[in-house]
């Protein structure tokens, strides 16, 4: 599938420049540029579709971890520490 974009000069030129640096053509640096963003995107709309699943799955259970608790946990695997991780409950 053929496509066709209209780059503003000013873009084409910051694309060669760069290209250039990195020992590609501009065309490869595009699709590169390109298929990095698809990828970006992509790993967004799943992020965001487990968000939503794991939502609708707490409001179904009524079972969740406290936000500070969490955070907590978080903290402390941050820092290298041993920590039993929280268990999810019945949250009023």
């Amino acid at each position: 599938m053929a496509i066709s974009l209209r780059v503003p000069e000013n873009v084409k030129k910051r694309v060669a420049r760069v290209a250039a640096r990195r020992d590609i053509t501009s065309h490869a640096f595009m699709l590169e540029a390109i298929r990095e963003k698809v990828e970006d995107e992509e790993a967004r709309i799943a992020f965001y579709e487990q968000a939503k699943g794991r939502l609708a799955r707490m409001k179904k259970t009524g079972l969740a971890v406290p936000a500070g608790e969490v955070f907590d946990y978080l903290r402390e695997r941050a820092k290298g520490g041993k920590v039993v991780r929280p268990k999810a409950r019945t949250i009023a």
